[in-house]
């Protein structure tokens, strides 16, 4: 059975943070599918947004631009 990995709380404070970033950019016109596949495909990119404080609300509103 595989070991259970626990997270340190900067990686969920940016797993969290991108859940809000998520429902940001279905509320733009994404699809929940599509703003996933987005988020995983660009996520040194919102890692970036996250380090560079940006709110998931301005993040997401990038993303969209």
């Amino acid at each position: 059975m595989a070991k259970k990995e626990e997270l340190d709380e900067e990686t969920l404070a940016f797993i969290q943070w991108c859940i809000e970033v998520e429902g940001f950019l279905v509320a733009g016109g994404a699809t929940v599918q599509e703003a996933q596949d987005h988020i995983e495909e660009q996520v040194e990119w919102f890692m970036d947004q996250f380090y560079d404080s940006l709110t998931p609300e301005e993040a997401a509103k990038e993303a969209l631009a």
